[in-house]
């Protein structure tokens, strides 16, 4: 993921990898779509609705309440968990793969939860207009791993993304990485403390066991059939 200059030499244009949209929606998740993401989608994280990237007004939309974040919630079980666990947090779930959103938000529907806000797009451009300091905790959850070398700069963990994050998350903050690629764990494990965590691990329970609220997601499932090992890291943002 990198930036390139737009038309105007002042807003770049940025180049995005991955899946944007999979198999054929179902009529019932194109009616998800079309009915529910107008209502949950954030205003003013498109460039086109603010290029002027003005922040966003968090405490308007989320009636001074703490904010966490997902960042890639794909078919939003951890998200959907976290949020029916919390209604006392508001929720913003950022996510490209349009497949993933119409999944949530059918899960969103049938759970009755309602303090989650959506970013059907490139997390980059959400990071944006986060204010400063306004997340009170952030996941990272199986994202892309990027298995090849010379795709490793298209990582969430660099410093292209860990930078913004680090700027939106308060001191304090918690941030959750789990991934089960060891390579990524790695980078991990050298990228976000330069960004500017801790990492909370004093034994290797601490990222060997999962978290007490965690839920296993369907990638999760997918890396224990496959025979990879999870890990959880646990980040807390420096003051």
């Amino acid at each position: 993921m990198t930036d390139t200059p737009g038309p105007d030499d002042q807003t770049p244009r940025r180049n995005f990898y991955g899946r944007l949209k999979g198999k054929a929606l179902k009529p019932s998740q194109k009616r998800y779509l079309d009915e529910d993401l107008p209502r949950l989608a954030l205003p003013g994280v498109a460039r086109e609705d603010n290029p002027a990237r003005t922040p966003l007004d968090l405490g308007a939309l989320f009636g001074g309440r703490p904010v966490w974040l997902e960042i890639g919630y794909g078919g939003g079980e951890h998200l959907v968990h976290q949020a029916g666990a919390h209604p006392e947090t508001g929720f913003i779930g950022a996510e490209p793969y349009i497949n993933g959103t119409a999944m949530l938000l059918g899960k969103l529907r049938r759970a009755g939860v309602r303090n989650v806000r959506l970013h059907p797009g490139d997390a980059r451009d959400l990071m944006d207009v986060l204010p400063p300091a306004s997340i009170d905790r952030a996941f990272l959850l199986y994202p892309d791993p990027w298995p090849k070398a010379r795709h490793h700069r298209r990582r969430f963990v660099t410093p292209e993304h860990l930078g913004p994050l680090a700027r939106a998350l308060r001191p304090g903050a918690v941030l959750r990485v789990a991934t089960d690629i060891p390579d990524y764990v790695r980078q991990t494990l050298e990228e976000v403390p330069r960004a500017g965590f801790d990492w909370l691990a004093e034994c290797p329970a601490d990222w060997r066991a999962p978290w007490d609220d965690w839920i296993s997601t369907r990638y999760e499932q997918k890396a224990l059939r496959e025979g990879r090992v999870p890990h959880y890291l646990t980040f807390r943002r420096k003051g």
